[in-house]
């Protein structure tokens, strides 16, 4: 990982250099970068339960919001990460949701969440037990096994693990996705001034713009559906003040084995994700976030963010590709504009009207936006190999950077197995990961030491 200081272009102190309003804006565009996926999960998840998906969105907006400002105090308020929830453990919640045997016969559906959020605690924990082996025996000894040729190929595929994704929102109206997509690089590319730190929120309200203007002048959707939706508005205005204003609803985690085998285990893809996330902000910003605060910090953070989730009914957390992405458009690295967003979206979370208008936001738009914050994702994967003197001339990295990739993107299902009768899934990035740490430990030949310069 490069130890490189910020380049000279990065801004990082914010409200000196910008001034308050103009922070308060990119914390916006902070907000926006995340809303789109972290509302995706709540969605998903009350659909495998059969409830309302109203009430989750409220509280995972909390907990992502509340997660995000544990997390700074976790790391000294140093590294510019927010926590959203994690598609991680959809699988897991998809399969506790399907249990109708033993105690989760004729079950609630309403109690079977509450046993999945349970699984969600204990996993949350189990970053803990990785935060303490690192503080035990020193981030130099385990990041021996995770140096650039490993971590590189690993950012790259945090992106690519997402192209998918902004590619099946995006063709939900290709028009309006180009539009967000034509405002980000024209503001990014020839904007002065805020206008050149601010091209995802541009393209996000511009094109929302542009849909106002088509639904007035009769236009839907290629497959005939709304290219609005604002059916959520309606309700929570029609609710009264409750639809104005009031708390999530919370709901508080219970404990079984069975949930606990199915939920828990994942976290072993997401601290996977976790390492390559840090790693991907590091070599963003310029900064050793793994060197200090200390790898062992933000596992701490994100482990006890994704335990209180779980233990008031929220998903899980994970830091967030997409705000990583912004960070590299914007090149403002000031943690504190993150705080902003996670401050904006616990405040959203106590206002269930806006944040139905927000999530009125057409897919669409989303994956315009997208299609630059995952490039960019990408894009940082390869510069962290480049800046590090990775040599893909020499067989050995070669090889292990070929294996990443190529298990993280045919494994595009992940892995499942069974353990003590209960079906279990890495994700295809955790395999991916585990292929770099194996063959990096296993081959010879290593040309890399953590903290030096190469």
């Amino acid at each position: 990982m490069s130890n490189n200081s910020v380049p000279e272009e990065g801004i990082r102190h914010a409200f000196q250099e910008l001034g308050t309003p103009k922070t308060l804006v990119l914390g916006l565009q902070h907000m926006f970068a995340m809303f789109g996926a972290t509302i995706v999960v709540p969605i998903l998840v009350a659909g495998y339960f059969g409830l309302d998906s109203a009430d989750l969105i409220q509280l995972t907006l909390f907990c992502a919001g509340f997660g995000t400002l544990f997390f700074h105090l976790c790391t000294k308020f140093k590294v510019p990460a927010f926590l959203g929830s994690s598609f991680a453990f959809l699988g897991g919640f998809a399969s506790v949701a399907a249990l109708d045997t033993g105690i989760y016969a004729d079950m609630e559906a309403t109690d079977k969440l509450s046993y999945a959020c349970g699984g969600i605690v204990v996993a949350g924990l189990l970053y803990l037990v990785l935060a303490a082996i690192i503080q035990l025996v020193g981030v130099k000894r385990v990041m021996r096994f995770l140096p650039p040729v490993v971590t590189g190929p690993i950012i790259i595929l945090i992106g690519l693990s997402l192209a998918s994704s902004a590619v099946s929102s995006a063709s939900s109206n290709w028009f309006l996705a180009i539009v967000a997509l034509l405002i980000i690089v024209v503001a990014n590319i020839w904007g002065k001034g805020m206008v050149k730190i601010i091209p995802i929120l541009l393209g996000v309200v511009g094109a929302y713009v542009v849909a106002l203007v088509m639904m007035a002048l009769g236009f839907t959707n290629p497959d005939g559906s709304a290219i609005i939706d604002f059916s959520g508005v309606a309700a929570a205005v029609s609710s009264g003040v409750s639809g104005f204003i009031g708390l999530p609803k919370f709901r508080l985690a219970k404990f079984d084995l069975t949930a606990i085998l199915v939920m828990a285990p994942i976290a072993v893809a997401t601290m996977m994700e976790h390492i390559g996330d840090i790693s991907s902000i590091s070599a963003t910003t310029g900064e050793n976030y793994v060197e200090d605060p200390g790898l062992q910090r933000t596992l701490l953070g994100d482990g006890i963010a994704t335990a209180l989730a779980g233990l008031i009914g929220g998903p899980a957390n994970t830091t967030y590709g997409e705000n990583t992405g912004v960070l590299a458009l914007s090149r403002v690295y000031d943690p504190m504009v993150i705080r902003l967003a996670a401050i904006y979206a616990v405040v959203l979370s106590l206002l269930p009207v806006a944040a139905q208008f927000i999530g009125s936001i057409p897919s669409a738009i989303i994956g315009g936006v997208s299609f630059v914050l995952y490039g960019m994702i990408s894009a940082i994967g390869v510069r962290n190999m480049v800046e590090n003197h990775v040599d893909l001339t020499n067989s050995r990295n070669l090889i292990i950077a070929a294996l990443i990739l190529v298990s993280g993107l045919g494994f595009s299902d992940g892995i499942t197995f069974q353990v003590a009768g209960t079906s279990i899934t890495l994700t295809a990035l955790a395999v991916a990961a585990l292929v770099g740490i194996i063959t990096n430990a296993i081959l010879p030949g290593k040309d890399y030491e953590f903290g030096s310069q190469q």
